[in-house]
């Protein structure tokens, strides 16, 4: 199935999408947060840096340029200079904003987020200012969009509605876009509002509403077996043809008119920041469909955009390149943990590109322990992926560790490794100290254990010099393999106990 989705995501390319929603502008300002106010119970914001990204439908059509597809932009801004910028950045994306209309009668949509930093290592948002008045367009300003829209459908392939609740997908102007479609013979796909108001939606294609957003609009939760026929409650009510419930780490559902549901699982990933996940979803797969996919494609698509969205901080598009290599991964994935040196640096670099943390550690492993399995799992909490260097058979011969070492040959340590939990990557390497394999996995902790403090650590100079650190964790007392080997020697000297 990965060789068709790879076919599908190359062409990507020209595919056109028309898009009509709330278009927005996302300020982040990041700083330390130390201390609590003198003057209320409030921390402290020290600003070190200013971002701005376009958000709302704007983040939609920044994931459809970075996949490689032609977006068509319809909606309002405001007559201010937040306008400029979200103008200027879709535009610098590629995107046409000929539909981005100036009204005088509201604000562009402005979210402040007010960002520090936790624990000295993540980024946690502190508070939200939003900038906005929310009611539907004037009748003039309504009727050149809905006109924009008439003219443009001809050029498009498909159709989105990215609803953010703002005004501009009103009832009239949501019920005249999907009408428009249809008659033209294009698809709409709809991440709807946070709302019960979906009657707005009828006759779309598809909605693509996470749980929550589902519960809302069903105006009751629902447990995981009445997940199906709730949606199809839906399908049947507002006609559609399908709906993609998204499911958070439990992946996506897929409802189909008489059809049989669909689940699809999603890979395991350290969550970020869920910011921006429905808006990926949306964009991807309205561009696969438009490169010819089956929804049931679409949707494994879409898992793969969603879930990389939340490995990242914030709106930050996810490129065809990017969905290509995971692509590329999950093949290599059945392979298990163990890789080359040469192929696990690329893995790693497009991890550390989704905002992870490699930390490293390494050893000879020979006879697993409970000191080996502390270090590990400590080595594990100061990154979001592990990498697990393993001295090769002769690397550890000519560490002389003794005529009878290593006890279990490379590829069985490497499988062990492989088989826990905390352990994402094992790669072997051939030299007697660990300075070469550093080099190939650049990893931003290199962790080592506390007894080499004062034995100077191999790396510390290549690692820092990247802006990594060293960290040096306590070992467990009584726990080596040396020891461990002393043991079992000294018992085979023991005749054995009968069994009582």
């Amino acid at each position: 199935m990965n060789n068709d989705l790879t076919q599908t995501v190359e062409r990507f390319a020209g595919r056109r999408v028309l898009l009509v929603g709330d278009f927005m502008l996302d300020q982040y300002v990041f700083g330390d947060a130390e201390r609590i106010s003198p003057e209320a119970p409030v921390p402290v914001l020290r600003v070190i840096e200013r971002q701005e990204r376009v958000g709302g439908a704007g983040s939609v059509a920044l994931d459809v340029a970075a996949l490689a597809a032609r977006v068509v932009c319809c909606g309002l801004l405001g007559q201010d200079s937040f306008a400029e910028r979200v103008a200027q950045a879709l535009s610098g994306a590629g995107a046409d904003i000929r539909g981005l209309i100036r009204v005088g009668d509201r604000p562009t949509i402005t979210k402040t987020r007010l960002v520090g930093l936790a624990e000295h290592r993540h980024r946690q948002q502190i508070i939200r200012v939003d900038d906005e008045l929310i009611r539907p367009p004037a009748e003039d300003d309504e009727r050149k969009l809905l006109a924009f829209v008439r003219d443009a459908l001809p050029d498009v392939d498909v159709v989105c509605l990215e609803d953010y609740d703002k005004g501009v997908l009103s009832p009239r102007i949501s019920a005249a876009v999907i009408d428009a479609a249809r008659q033209g013979g294009k698809p709409v796909f709809i991440d709807p509002a946070r709302s019960p108001a979906w009657e707005k939606y009828s006759g779309a294609t598809l909605l693509t509403p996470n749980r929550a957003e589902l519960e809302i609009a069903l105006g009751r939760r629902v447990t995981d077996d009445e997940l199906p026929p709730s949606g199809t409650e839906l399908i049947t009510r507002l006609h559609l043809q399908a709906l993609l419930i998204t499911l958070g780490r439990d992946g996506a559902l897929l409802l189909r008119r008489d059809q049989p549901p669909r689940h699809f699982p999603t890979t395991p990933r350290a969550v970020y920041d869920n910011t921006g996940a429905g808006d990926a979803v949306l964009a991807m797969f309205a561009v696969a469909v438009a490169a010819g996919a089956t929804f049931e494609q679409a949707t494994v698509l879409a898992n793969i955009a969603g879930g990389l969205e939340v490995s990242k901080f914030g709106c930050v598009p996810i490129t065809r390149d990017e969905v290509l290599h995971e692509l590329q991964h999950s093949e290599r994935r059945g392979r298990g943990k163990v890789r080359a040196a040469a192929e696990l640096r690329a893995e790693l670099d497009a991890r550390r590109q989704r905002g992870e943390t490699v930390a490293f550690t390494n050893g000879c492993f020979d006879i697993l322990h409970p000191g080996h399995l502390e270090l590990l799992e400590r080595a594990k909490a100061l990154g979001s992926v592990l990498v697990v260097g393993l001295n090769s058979d002769a690397s550890v011969q000519a560490l002389d560790k003794g005529d009878d070492r290593p006890i279990r040959m490379q590829q069985d340590r490497a499988r062990l490794l492989a088989a826990l939990e905390c352990v994402d990557y094992v790669v072997i390497f051939d030299q007697p100290d660990p300075a070469w394999i550093i080099e190939q996995v650049a990893p931003d902790v290199l962790v080592k254990g506390a007894d080499w403090a004062d034995k100077g650590v191999i790396g510390r100079e290549f690692v820092e010099s990247r802006g990594g650190r060293v960290a040096l964790v306590e070992l467990v007392e009584g726990y080596s393999t040396s020891e461990e080997l002393e043991r079992i020697r000294a018992a085979t000297h023991q005749p054995a106990k009968k069994p009582k």
